[in-house]
């Protein structure tokens, strides 16, 4: 509750400032200006909403304002990028002319409008024209992200066995059910992963947003899931922000998910094995500290090794202990334009097949969307990798 009341109080800044911007600055008159404002209040209501469903709310009736508060939350983001834009090329127009105004007077000519009218309609215009695009941009991002798609990777292995070259991994990670997903979501999950028939199923965390009593039943889907060498899963960091994360797990338990908590299980297919490895997210909480060490403890290191990590930069880590490959997610190849590009600051890899010193890596989009129900360039993706050996 303390989390949504200080968030409440930021958005409440950012909305007066789109206040100052889409109503001031323009000179919008009234009615429109009421209107407006208006309007800003109520999405400023549905996002609160939004926010604290699943774990303040319960989503039976908070996940649909919600999910209008959090349609706007992207449409924010993109409404403050172009506003800035706006604002940088309006700062350059005003020095470009204190510059003119120093050269010699322009020569006696027609009467031409006011500079200061120009200038407010010039700014009206550029207003309004960011205020549609960036709806328009949380539009295309809510069809975006509503359309999980099945991306097939090969993985060449150098030590990988002969026996286990074709298995076929399904990699299921952040689906962030809860405030603006539900049930129906993850069972469409769930029907894409089999209809594939994969061999093993593996989830790399982050399935939820919210409190076990108000967000457990969306996952009961996952109970369908079906692989010959089972379904294996371990904790993101969301599993732990409204909740135990233990007590997430035990849900996924008791839905025929394998948890992994800083262990490993053995893999055996046509008379050989592999070590499957599954720890807790990089900043899980006491008792939940993640340990590769305890984990890999005891095993054969000539065994080939598989990690279960849900961020790409536990496999620093994994390099140095002899892991071969480490499937994650958590990154959500940045969710929307331009985020992207930040998120290198803190992991290595943002997306896809990559190699992170001795061990290969393989970074999920993932299948669901954290906080608003939109992605822009990074469309979300339950995958399947065909584990093989080099040519």
């Amino acid at each position: 509750m303390i989390r949504l009341l200080m968030f409440g109080a930021v958005l409440a800044l950012v909305t007066f400032w789109l206040h100052r911007r889409l109503v001031r600055a323009p000179g919008l008159g009234r009615p429109w200006s009421i209107i407006v404002d208006a309007v800003l209040v109520s999405l400023w209501a549905l996002v609160i909403i939004g926010i604290g469903s699943g774990e303040v709310f319960d989503p039976g009736w908070a996940r649909i304002p919600g999910f209008v508060g959090m349609v706007w939350l992207a449409a924010v983001f993109y409404l403050i990028l172009g506003l800035l834009v706006v604002a940088v090329v309006s700062l350059l127009a005003r020095l470009l002319r204190s510059v003119r105004r120093r050269g010699p007077a322009p020569a006696a000519g027609p009467a031409v409008e006011p500079a200061g009218t120009s200038r407010r309609r010039v700014l009206q215009v550029a207003t309004a024209v960011v205020a549609v695009g960036a709806i328009a941009t949380a539009g295309y991002g809510v069809v975006e992200a509503a359309r999980p798609r099945i991306v097939r990777v090969r993985v060449p292995l150098r030590r990988l066995p002969p026996e286990f070259v074709g298995l076929r991994v399904a990699l299921v990670s952040d689906l962030h059910v809860g405030p603006t997903r539900g049930r129906e979501f993850t069972a469409r999950v769930v029907d894409l992963v089999n209809e594939q028939r994969p061999d093993l199923i593996v989830i790399a965390g982050d399935l939820i947003d919210g409190t076990v009593a108000k967000v457990a039943a969306d996952l009961e889907p996952l109970a369908e899931l079906v692989a010959p060498l089972g379904v294996f899963g371990v904790s993101g960091n969301h599993e732990f922000y409204a909740d135990d994360g233990g007590r997430w797990l035990d849900v996924w338990d008791r839905l025929g998910v394998r948890t992994l908590r800083n262990e490993r299980v053995s893999v055996n297919r046509d008379g050989a094995s592999i070590d499957l490895v599954g720890i807790h997210d990089y900043s899980s909480p006491k008792p939940y500290e993640p340990d590769l060490d305890a984990a890999l403890a005891g095993r054969d290191p000539s065994t080939f090794a598989l990690l279960i990590a849900h961020e790409p930069r536990q496999a620093l880590e994994a390099s140095d202990l002899g892991v071969d490959l480490q499937l994650s997610g958590h990154t959500h190849g940045g969710q929307m334009w331009p985020i992207r590009y930040l998120v290198p600051v803190q992991q290595p890899s943002v997306q896809g097949l990559d190699r992170i010193g001795n061990t290969t890596l393989y970074t999920t989009r993932g299948a669901g969307a954290w906080g608003p129900p939109v992605r822009v360039g990074a469309p979300p993706e339950v995958t399947i990798l065909t584990l093989d050996r080099p040519d």
